[in-house]
């Protein structure tokens, strides 16, 4: 099937006859360059291009297909001076609900694109446990959420958004922060460790279960609900703890993150109502969802 890169890429070429000018024009290099348009005349099953060493013209096949690569070129930079119009022309408040971790990495790039895409729709964001975001979208308080995985209430969707490692916060001074090597799971046996609380039931199911597999049982001194809560008492040398690898960016001074040895990974999830076709609601959505495929390539 034809890819619209491959039309660039001939249409470039085809109007320079010249790959070296192409490749730069289109700020790549020549030998993918090549693969693309020797891709295109793979599918189409014919000469597109007459080269030697010197030079590069357009065969008669390739004459005639470049006035119509042109018009298909054409119609997609429509098409997307169309979306984009009309993506302007939306109003409106958006609430977007979310677990407090998902401050470290996908709720700014979320609050920036749509900033960027959809300037006249106000995205108001709500920090709020994964329960407390369901009963909120059912009663209407919020139109979209971003939640760890778990039970879905009906008349709920949910998707998959992203997927990250675990990381170990040790305080500073403790042993494990000057370990070059992955740190073992058995290395933190009977070590005081600060566990999420039932209220982060979904990151305490993960850890619980690494923990039972791995034959290891830390000692839990403090139970508490959110990320940012258990790193403070990290940083007070309270304890070590295991959080997402993207806690990183909370900036806690005294916190060093270790990467573990472990194939374990967490989710993000993000959930809607499924009767909810608002406009506004499906371009935020839209946002999200593309975040998603971003984030995962």
């Amino acid at each position: 099937m034809i890819g619209f890169p491959q039309l660039r890429c001939f249409v470039a070429v085809a109007t320079e006859l010249h790959f070296g000018r192409a490749a730069q024009m289109l700020h790549m290099t020549q030998p993918p360059l090549s693969r693309q348009i020797q891709l295109l005349e793979q599918e189409l099953g014919v000469a597109l291009l007459e080269r030697t060493s010197r030079s590069v013209s357009l065969t008669p096949a390739g004459s005639a297909f470049l006035v119509e690569a042109r018009k298909l070129m054409e119609q997609s930079e429509r098409a997307v001076q169309i979306a984009r119009r009309a993506a302007n022309t939306l109003s409106g408040t958006v609430t977007v609900g979310f677990i407090g971790s998902a401050t470290y990495g996908f709720i700014p790039k979320l609050a920036e694109r749509a900033k960027e895409e959809l300037p006249n729709i106000h995205v108001n964001f709500l920090e709020m446990n994964s329960v407390e975001q369901q009963e909120a979208l059912l009663f209407g308080r919020v139109d979209l959420g971003i939640i760890r995985p778990g039970p879905r209430a009906e008349g709920l969707e949910s998707v998959c958004i992203e997927k990250g490692d675990l990381a170990l916060a040790v305080a500073r001074n403790h042993p494990l922060a000057l370990r070059r090597q992955l740190v073992t799971l058995k290395q933190l046996d009977d070590l005081p460790f600060i566990m999420y609380s039932k209220v982060g039931r979904y990151f305490q199911g993960v850890l619980t279960t690494m923990f039972e597999r791995a034959q290891v049982k830390p000692r839990y001194v403090q139970f508490m609900d959110q990320t940012h809560a258990i790193l403070s008492l990290v940083s007070a040398g309270m304890g070590v703890a295991i959080v997402p690898e993207d806690a990183r960016n909370a900036c806690f001074e005294n916190v060093v993150f270790k990467s573990l040895q472990t194939q374990t990974q967490y989710e993000l999830h993000a959930i809607w109502r499924a009767d909810d076709d608002g406009p506004a609601v499906a371009a935020v959505r839209e946002i999200i969802l593309r975040q998603r495929v971003s984030s995962q390539t």
